[in-house]
This record gives structure tokens, C-alpha cells and sequence, in this order.
């Protein structure tokens, strides 16, 4: 058995994208891990650390933080309870239960989830596994950047990162990763929603902020709130974030072409980031001088999803285009 549950995923150099953005375009497709996100890197790291000899791990999730403590409680033979919101569609239900998780619909939107599972872990003594805001997840979700290192070489670096922000876990573990690895100086492109722009907010404001409501239909970016530290870090001195923020439809757009040119289904969460680049985000960047116009290779962050399939997609164009 492997020392880690996470897979080393593929790294795809995209021949429409790197036509689109005028430099190569790398893929790193996060969302062929068992549990079909990034997520269980970060929380499998989490859970080899703190759950070993736990009575049962709970995660309030509106599904990839929730399918990869599944996946990671059923391979460590531990009881999972995962508490979700009701905006979350059947299809993930479903698939926490074929894990073998209890779960159980509390509140609209994740933040009213989490209450729950904090008093579930407070109550029956289950280990708690916070989808984005632990360091131990951002140490787990840095193996994305260092298996990217090894697979370009020693000769490649990236021009830029493209990743999505929800909570601002995988932007911390990027972040971490880029240190480990010594790419501090490749500026970071982080993409939500609007509706669901809670770094966006808070990088404007110059505090951390919380959004009244979640109204992006991205839901698995749906934090009201970004972690302090992925915060911290947009207003460091050492390291180029640009926040970014695409419209639903945009994602879903992006959701669509990377599907018929990659032959690839991702959720919106996962289609922030693709948008930056079928959007023309990139392009606009060049222009306004955030990027370089001579842009080393792009690397793209597909983090994958599990809230997604032709049913849930039809629905979506249904809501978007109308």
C-alpha cells in the first residue's frame, strides 16, 4: 500500500489552449484522483496525521472535501459522517453514500454545515476534517506543484499558475508548493465566481470579508469566507497573486469547451480557472502589463469535481442560458 492516497495525476500539454493563449498550456488533471478531485491530497495528509486512531472522521462538504474524507475514512477502515448543505445536488449524496459515509443535510450553504460537523466532533468525538482552512491540507495539497517540478524538469518553469479559489485551500497548498520548489517568483492567477468571490472581496477590501450569500451556482467554491492565511498571502511582498473573477456563465462556458476539445467533464468550480484562459482573462492580462508578453508555459490547475454529470450539466444550462 502506497505511503499516500493521492495519485501523481497527469500533466496534459494542451494543444487548444496553447494555440488560444499563444505559450504552451500544461494541464495538471487533478480531477483523475479516486475521489475525482485535488482534495485528497490535502486531506489525506490530514487524516494520516490525525485520524489514526480516531473513532471516525467528520467533514462538512459540499462534495470534494466530503468524497475525499469518504474515500480516505473507508481506506483507513474509519465510520465517516459527512454533513453537507441542502444546495448540494443527489448525485453527490449519492456518492458519499456508495463511499459508505452517513450523511446527513443540515443548512443552505456550507458555513451552516460546518457548524454541524464542529458539534458533531465536539459531541461524538469524531476527528474533524476541515475542507480548506489546515495547514496539514495545505502541506498535502503542495504535492501537486512538486510532481509538476519533477515532471517538466529542471529546465521548465512555469510563466504562471492558473488555479480556482473557494475556501483557499489549494491556493495555500500552491503557494507552498512554489516555495518547496523554488517557483516563488511565477505569479499566481486565482478565479471564482461572481456570487462566490470571497478572496476577490477580501483582496479588495485589504481585510478578510465575509459575502452575505452564496448566489454563484460554482457551489463547490462556496465559502463566505476565504481562509486568513490564503489572505496573508495576497498581501505579500514576495509573491504576484492576481485575483481574478469570471461570471457563471463564463464557467460554464469554459465547462463546455473543455469538455468537447479535452474530451474531459469537470464541475463549474473546476471551469473558473479554464475560463481565464477561454474567457481571454489571459490575454487581458498581458495587455494590462500583470503579465509578461512573452509568457513562459501556462500551468492550469484542473481540479476536477464530483457535482457533475450530463444531468447536472443540462440543469445548469437550463439556470445560465436562459
Amino acid at each position: 500500500m502506497s505511503d499516500h492516497f493521492h495519485l501523481n495525476t497527469p500533466l496534459l500539454e494542451s494543444a487548444g489552449m496553447s494555440k488560444r493563449v499563444g505559450t504552451s498550456v500544461y494541464l495538471k488533471m487533478e480531477n483523475s484522483q479516486p475521489s475525482g478531485s485535488f482534495k485528497i491530497r490535502g486531506i489525506g495528509h490530514l487524516c494520516q496525521q490525525l485520524a489514526k486512531h480516531s473513532r471516525g472522521v467528520v467533514c462538512s462538504s459540499g462534495g470534494n472535501a466530503g468524497m475525499a474524507a469518504a474515500y480516505v475514512a473507508k481506506k483507513m477502515s474509519l465510520p465517516a459522517t459527512i454533513v453537507v448543505p441542502s444546495s448540494s445536488p443527489q448525485l453527490v449524496v449519492q456518492k458519499l453514500q456508495d463511499q459508505g459515509a452517513t450523511v446527513k443535510i443540515t443548512g443552505k450553504v456550507w458555513d451552516d454545515a460546518n457548524a454541524e460537523a464542529l458539534r458533531l466532533a465536539e459531541t461524538e468525538g469524531l476527528t474533524y476534517v476541515p475542507p480548506f482552512d489546515h495547514p496539514l491540507l495545505w502541506q498535502g495539497h503542495a504535492s501537486v506543484i512538486t510532481e509538476v517540478a519533477a515532471s517538466l524538469g529542471p529546465t521548465v518553469k512555469p510563466g504562471a499558475v492558473l488555479v480556482s479559489v473557494g475556501g483557499g485551500g489549494l491556493l495555500c497548498g500552491v503557494i507552498q508548493g512554489l516555495k518547496e520548489v523554488g517557483w516563488m517568483d511565477v505569479p499566481i492567477i486565482a478565479v471564482e465566481t461572481v456570487g462566490a468571490d470571497c478572496f476577490s472581496a477580501a483582496v479588495k477590501a485589504g481585510r478578510v470579508v465575509t459575502l452575505d450569500d452564496i448566489t454563484s451556482e460554482a457551489k463547490c467554491l462556496g465559502a463566505k469566507t476565504v481562509c486568513t492565511k490564503a489572505f496573508e498571502y495576497s498581501q505579500s511582498s514576495e509573491l504576484t497573486i492576481i485575483s481574478e473573477v469570471v461570471t457563471d456563465q463564463q464557467a460554464l462556458q469554459a465547462v463546455e469547451t473543455f469538455l468537447e476539445e479535452e474530451r474531459v467533464l469537470v464541475e463549474m468550480a473546476c471551469g473558473a480557472a479554464l475560463a481565464a484562459v477561454y474567457s481571454g482573462v489571459i490575454h487581458r492580462l498581458q495587455d494590462e502589463g500583470c503579465l509578461p508578453t512573452r509568457l513562459g508555459p501556462l500551468l492550469v490547475i484542473v481540479c476536477g469535481g464530483s457535482s457533475i454529470n450530463m444531468e447536472q450539466l443540462a440543469i445548469l444550462r437550463q439556470k445560465l442560458y436562459r
